[in-house]
């Protein structure tokens, strides 16, 4: 796994990267896009695994967020990802990716698969907003914790995507203080945060991805605890996306890509060889 600054459409921003695809193999192109408040190491405990598997894998930071450019006049928000995630696949020359987003991040995947169907291959989406509408409570929900960067802030946002409360350790907490209070952070988060709890349900795009899924495999896991996102908006955008398959893992909130990353892991692992199914393990709920 290596890590490096990349400028793309103008703005300065964070690349993680790993693993190559060996000729004549069936490897694929992956990259992840994390959430709000997240970054491109939101991913270390999927990068390398899945590399490791044959695949080549990039993760990066979001406009506003982790190591990439913040501060007033940047578009945060889902078009605005959308077109950033567009070109940074162009700038990396990454072609026809499985694409995995998690949180707002798969809103933005969902989104650019919208606009650019030819130019993905599978699609992965971790409690994913954007499928259906959130409403107004849960978005003003996620818009205060957006601009609630204090540290007290930042320990009970952690508290509650992350289901194992020995994961949040002290050096995980004063990172994500740390990185989300650099210079231009809360003019970045003040921007998303509005747009989350004002637009973002504008943005919707269930039912025209819908129109996709039979023909684009797509595959989306929920953490079973999940309060940001729950449940049941897995299951009802598991029935609003034909040909999709959900995959509940117990003992996992909103980050179930950091919190169960094995069986995470092998599910992709398994959704990518089309043999989803065959991790059978205690903890991992299939649906049909």
């Amino acid at each position: 796994m290596i890590s490096y600054p990349q400028r793309i459409a103008n703005v300065d921003t964070r690349v993680i990267e790993a693993g190559a695809i060996a000729a004549g193999t069936s490897g694929r192109q992956i990259v992840l896009v994390h959430g709000t408040g997240g970054r491109a190491d939101r991913w270390a405990r999927n990068i390398d695994a899945l590399a490791a598997a044959g695949h080549r894998v990039w993760a990066f930071d979001l406009p506003g967020h982790g190591f990439a450019s913040k501060g007033a006049g940047l578009d945060c928000s889902v078009p605005g990802y959308r077109k950033f995630l567009a070109a940074f696949l162009d700038e990396m020359k990454i072609d026809k990716p499985v694409v995995v987003g998690t949180s707002l991040g798969g809103h933005v995947v969902a989104s650019y698969a919208c606009e650019h169907p030819e130019r993905v291959s599978g699609i992965v989406l971790s409690g994913s907003m954007g499928l259906v509408p959130l409403g107004a409570e849960a978005r003003g929900r996620v818009e205060a914790g957006a601009n609630n960067q204090t540290y007290d802030g930042v320990k009970g946002k952690l508290a509650r995507v992350i289901f194992d409360p020995a994961l949040v350790t002290q050096d995980f907490v004063d990172e994500e203080f740390r990185i989300n209070n650099s210079a231009g952070a809360k003019e970045s988060f003040a921007t998303l945060g509005r747009y989350i709890g004002q637009k973002l349900d504008d943005d919707v795009v269930g039912e025209t991805f819908a129109r996709l899924t039979p023909r684009l495999p797509t595959l989306l896991l929920w953490g079973a605890e999940d309060k940001t996102v729950p449940v049941a908006v897995g299951e009802a955008a598991a029935k609003l996306l034909p040909g999709s398959r959900l995959v509940i893992l117990q003992k996992a909130a909103h980050t179930s890509y950091y919190e169960r990353a094995d069986d995470f892991n092998a599910v992709v692992l398994d959704f990518l060889g089309g043999q989803l199914g065959r991790h059978k393990v205690d903890g991992v709920e299939y649906r049909a």
